[in-house]
C-alpha cells in the first residue's frame, strides 16, 4: 500500500536532486564550451604534446586540491576492486582528451569538435540497448537519424566534400567520443568519488605527455600561452570532468546526456565567431544529432517519471 503522505517529500527530494544535476551538468558544459576555441589558439603555435602536458598538469592540480579538501575516508580496496575505477578513469580522461587533441591537430577544429561530441548520442544508444524503453522502434529511428547527422557533419563540414582533414583525425575524434561515452555510462555505476577516480588518471596523463613532449624537444610555452594551457587543464578538463561526474552520479547517464549537447552548440558558436565556418549541410547534420539525443533523453525522463 502506498503512503501518499510521503509523496510531497519524495517530490521535493526529486526536485532538489534534479536541480543539483542541472547545476553540475551546466557547469561542466560551460567549461567544455571554451575547450575547442582555446585549444585551437594554442595548437596554432605549439605541438599537441605540450598543450596536453599543460592540460594534465592543470587537471592534476585541481583534482589534488579537491582530494585534500574532501572529508571522505579512504575505503579498503583490493587489487581487483581498484582496477576497474582506474581503467574507467584512464579511458575516460586520458583516452578522451589525447584523442580529441590529436583530431584537433589533424583536421579542422570545428569539424573535430562536432564529431568528438557525438558521445552523448552514443550514450543515448546505450540507453536504448540496455534499458528496454517503452518505444524502442521510435527511439531506434531517432538514433539512426542521429548517426546520419554524424555523416553529414563529416561530409559537409567544409566545401561540401568528404574528409577535408586527415582520415586519422576523424578516427581520433570518433575514438574520443567512444572513450567519453564509455566513461559517462560507467562512472555512475562506480562507488568511487570523482576525485579518487580522476586524480590517478590525470597523473598518468602528466607522465605520458611529459615523455611525449621531451621526445619532441621544442621550446616550452611562456606567459599567456602557459596560462591558457593550464586553464585548459584546470577548467574544461579538471572542474569540467569533476562537475560532470557528479551530475552523472546524481542523475544517471540517460537524462544528463541531453544537457551535454549544449556543448557543441556553444563551442561551435564560439569557433564560428573566431573565423571557423560550417556549411549548411554540416549544420543540418548537427541539428539531426542534437535532436536525436534530445528525443532519447526525453523518453528516458518520461520513463523515470512514469515509474
Amino acid at each position: 500500500m502506498v503512503d501518499h503522505r510521503d509523496s510531497p517529500c519524495r517530490f521535493f527530494r526529486h526536485r532538489s536532486g534534479s536541480v543539483s544535476v542541472l547545476v553540475f551538468a551546466t557547469g561542466a558544459v560551460a567549461l567544455w564550451s571554451t575547450n575547442a576555441l582555446v585549444g585551437k589558439s594554442l595548437l596554432a603555435s605549439h605541438p599537441v604534446s605540450q598543450v596536453q602536458f599543460l592540460q594534465f598538469v592543470g587537471a592534476a592540480l585541481v583534482f589534488a586540491v579537491i582530494r585534500l579538501m574532501s572529508r571522505e575516508k579512504a575505503a579498503a580496496v583490493t587489487a581487483s576492486t581498484a582496477l576497474a575505477p582506474l581503467a574507467v578513469g584512464f579511458v575516460g580522461l586520458v583516452g578522451t582528451m589525447i584523442l580529441q587533441y590529436i583530431s584537433f591537430a589533424l583536421m579542422p577544429v570545428i569539424e573535430a569538435n562536432l564529431v568528438a561530441y557525438t558521445w552523448p548520442l552514443m550514450v543515448a544508444a546505450a540507453v536504448i540497448a540496455v534499458d528496454n524503453p517503452r518505444r524502442p522502434a521510435l527511439l531506434g529511428l531517432a538514433a539512426g537519424l542521429g548517426f546520419v547527422g554524424v555523416a553529414l557533419v563529416i561530409s559537409g563540414g567544409r566545401d561540401r566534400t568528404w574528409f577535408q582533414g586527415d582520415l586519422a583525425g576523424y578516427l581520433a575524434a570518433f575514438g574520443s567520443a567512444l572513450c567519453m561515452a564509455f566513461y559517462s555510462v560507467m562512472v555512475g555505476r562506480l562507488a568511487n568519488s570523482p576525485d579518487r577516480l580522476l586524480l590517478p588518471s590525470s597523473l598518468v596523463g602528466v607522465a605520458l605527455t611529459l615523455i611525449w613532449s621531451a621526445r619532441e624537444g621544442v621550446a616550452w610555452p611562456t606567459g599567456m600561452d602557459l596560462a591558457l594551457g593550464l586553464y585548459l587543464g584546470a577548467g574544461p578538463m579538471g572542474l569540467g570532468y569533476y562537475f560532470w561526474s557528479h551530475a552523472l552520479k546524481l542523475g544517471g547517464s540517460g537524462k544528463v546526456a541531453v544537457v551535454a549537447y549544449l556543448t557543441p552548440i556553444a563551442s561551435t558558436l564560439l569557433l564560428t565567431l573566431s573565423g571557423e565556418r560550417l556549411t549548411a549541410t554540416a549544420i543540418a547534420g548537427a541539428v539531426l544529432v542534437i535532436g536525436s539525443c534530445v528525443a532519447v533523453g526525453l523518453e528516458r525522463t518520461e520513463a523515470q517519471d512514469y515509474v
